[in-house]
């Protein structure tokens, strides 16, 4: 089975939801710019990126704060978000089992799906780290997945492009592909995803088919 990571591997969404975060962050008091959300909490849960923020700063982030992030981040997504370039193609031509497992709520990884005509490559197969105890870089959501769909983890291939959700998936004893084709993707992503212990990493998802063939032999 080749698990998907969503955000920044299926859908160019990390510029579009670290500006919105910021501009929330910003409003209530704290001072995060985008860059700084993206470097700390890139592949992360919402929730633990909120409670991290609140010890840091010896305070509460305001009544609400969760919902407002929420509704502004699906209103973008749905005036703004674009699929990957070559994700369809490569979902199309892509044999096996397939699903997707993503730290974000699972109304947003719906909407993020639907609002870049990929949701029929998976639905019902959406799997969020908010249902499971913690979210990456714990490998808790990847087990959760392994368990619902009835694979061996260690037959399990992951497409990730964030250092926490790689170092989640290879504790759960499942080959990573790490994927820096995203527009946010840096100078620097590429080696950290392979210090996180990705097998290979790609930047375009025309090469995806070959380079799961290669890694799991058909």
């Amino acid at each position: 089975m080749v698990i998907f990571d969503c955000n920044g591997v299926l859908v160019d969404s990390e510029p579009l939801a670290t500006a919105v975060v910021s501009q929330e962050f910003m409003r209530a008091g704290f001072a995060l710019t985008p860059d700084l959300v993206a470097r700390y909490f890139a592949g992360r849960r919402q929730s633990d990126m909120f409670a991290e923020v609140e010890i840091a700063a010896g305070r509460k982030l305001p009544p609400g704060f969760a919902d407002a992030v929420t509704a502004a981040t699906l209103q973008k997504f749905r005036n703004e978000l674009r699929a990957t370039a070559h994700a369809a193609h490569a979902l199309s031509w892509l044999r096996g089992p397939k699903c997707v497992a993503s730290s974000s709520p699972l109304e947003r990884i719906r909407t993020s799906l639907e609002t870049a005509d990929l949701l029929r490559f998976f639905e019902p197969n959406l799997f969020s780290a908010s249902d499971v105890p913690h979210g990456k870089p714990a490998p808790d959501l990847f087990l959760h997945v392994a368990g619902q769909m009835r694979v061996n983890a260690g037959d399990c291939l992951v497409v990730e492009d964030s250092p926490a959700g790689v170092t989640a998936a290879v504790t759960a004893g499942m080959r990573v592909i790490g994927f820096v084709g995203g527009s946010h993707a840096g100078l620097r992503l590429e080696q950290q995803l392979r210090e996180a212990g990705a097998r290979v990493v790609i930047s375009d998802m025309r090469a995806l088919k070959s380079t799961v063939i290669d890694l799991r032999g058909w």
